[in-house]
Formats: C-alpha cells, structure tokens, sequence
C-alpha cells in the first residue's frame, strides 16, 4: 500500500466522519423538537430545532472542507484538482457563514462583548 492510498483511505474516512455528523446532528436535533411538538409546543421547538441543525451543518461541512483538502493536496495535486478544491472551500466556506450568522443574528465582527468573552480561556484578562 502506497502514500496515495492511504492518504485516499484518510480523506475517506474524514468524509464518513463528516457524513455521520451531519446525520446524527440532524437526527439528534429533532429529538427534542419531537418530544416538544407532543406536547403542544410547536413554537417554541422550532428556533431550537433550527439552531441544532445549523450546527450540525456547520461542524459537518468543516469536517467535510477539511476531507477535500486532504484528498486534494496529497493524492490528487493538479491544477484543476486545486481550483476545484478552492471553489468547493469558497462555497461551503460562505455557507458556513451565513449559517452563523443566522444562527448568532449577526456577523462575527458585530457580536457584543459578552460573545467575545466566550473565546478567551479561563483566568484571561479581559478587554
């Protein structure tokens, strides 16, 4: 077995991986909504049900950039092969920000103080 094998079977892997989130997410998401919408509240499960399910989009199509650039710069290296590959990580790089932004309601560069304080470690000081 070869280096380009490998690395086939490794970027794979990584879009299985990338695959099984997007479903378990999605089916993992509903689970709260259903048992919400048994109980009547339709409403109130369903901006839940869509911040689930935006995540779960958003980690799965990182997963699944991460599996085109594995794929692409160790065993399919050529000039077409790479601007596809940039075309794919544009497009689903743009999906996955306008899927924040409607998860978060605004662009990253627009969230308040309390959001940022979220990404410093513990025991950082703040701004």
């Amino acid at each position: 077995m070869q280096y380009t094998d490998i690395m086939e079977w490794v970027a794979r892997g990584v879009e299985v991986f990338g695959v099984v989130i997007l479903v378990a997410g999605s089916l993992l998401a509903f689970v709260p909504f259903l048992r919400a919408s048994l109980s009547g509240d339709r409403r109130a499960a369903y901006r839940p049900l869509r911040n689930d399910l935006g995540r779960a989009i958003l980690l799965g199509l990182e997963i699944l950039i991460v599996a085109d650039i594995v794929q692409t710069i160790t065993v399919d290296l050529t000039l077409v092969n790479a601007a596809t590959l940039g075309v794919i990580v544009v497009v689903r790089t743009f999906l996955s920000f306008s899927l924040e932004i409607e998860l978060e309601g605004v662009p990253p560069w627009r969230r308040g103080p309390d959001r940022a304080s979220d990404a410093l470690p513990s025991g950082a000081p703040e701004a």
